[in-house]
């Protein structure tokens, strides 16, 4: 199927939206692949501005950049958890702010990663949101997790043993097992939706790569992104949808809505205009 066929022609809203949002630029090789820099065009605030991001890459379709990567660890009685930013406080623009950023893995990692589409206005997302970062089920995707947890519950290393075999029909067996999340979620009014893959991948590209950033944020095989897609903001799927295929998705992130394709297994590094929290 060619790329005519996959992906309808641009309408004039979709030029716009393109327009408004941003196009993309060659630059530098990141972790796993070429690391392409998407430039947004939207003007920054306090609280948001430039900012560069990993990302899982954006292989197909009209988003603008990948999904943000959320860095993990294994804790020591083997729960996933998502790493959050240091809170700090800068000067921006004049004014004293809180931000959360640190250096992490040779990278600059800050929460503004995931000020767009509306997650900005988050609770979740405020440099000093107190939560535990665990990683927590939420059903609804998938057999083995809807049998596994319940809604809430926390996900544990135990439970991905076999992700180097498993498979659900929707491509091929052995890629990697994922599990549907939230994160920071907890009391919070609005939840984190997130995806956690355990990949031999993963494992593979950390142990073939001095990379400082993919042995930071990477964890005995696990991965972690935001399931929030860049394009209108839907929820995206990985190894869920037969549809996938038409696509070349069927080992990747699929979005329905207007059929962006995400690889989770290939970062790259994304510049955009992070939205400003309300607050501020």
């Amino acid at each position: 199927m060619s790329k005519s066929d996959k992906y309808p022609a641009e309408s004039g809203r979709r030029r716009f939206v393109k327009g408004v949002v941003g196009g993309a630029a060659l630059a530098g090789v990141g972790a796993m692949g070429s690391a392409t820099v998407n430039t947004l065009t939207t003007a920054g605030g306090v609280g948001g501005g430039a900012t560069v991001a990993t990302t899982i890459a954006k292989t197909g379709g009209p988003a603008p950049r990948g999904l943000p990567q959320i860095p993990l660890q294994v804790t020591d009685d083997g729960y996933i958890e998502g790493i959050w930013p240091e809170t700090t406080t800068v000067t921006q623009e004049g004014q004293e702010i809180q931000v959360a950023q640190q250096d992490l893995g040779g990278k600059t990692y800050s929460g503004e990663w995931f000020q767009y589409c509306g997650v900005e206005s988050q609770e979740n997302i405020a440099p000093d949101f107190e939560s535990d970062n665990l990683f927590r089920a939420a059903p609804g995707k998938y057999d083995w997790q809807d049998e596994t947890y319940d809604a809430g519950e926390r996900i544990h290393v135990d439970d991905f043993q076999n992700y180097d075999t498993w498979g659900n029909g929707i491509g091929d067996d052995g890629v990697g097992k994922p599990a549907s999340v939230t994160w920071r979620s907890e009391d919070a009014e609005t939840n984190l939706n997130a995806i956690v893959i355990r990949s031999p991948r993963i494992e593979e590209a950390v142990a073939n790569s001095d990379d400082e950033w993919l042995q930071a944020s990477t964890d005995q095989g696990f991965i972690a992104y935001l399931n929030v897609c860049t394009h209108f903001c839907c929820i995206p799927d990985y190894k869920v949808l037969e549809e996938s295929a038409r696509y070349d998705a069927e080992n990747g992130t699929y979005c329905v809505c207007h059929q962006s394709v995400y690889d989770p297994f290939t970062l790259e590094e994304a510049l955009f205009i992070a939205r400003p929290r309300p607050d501020e």
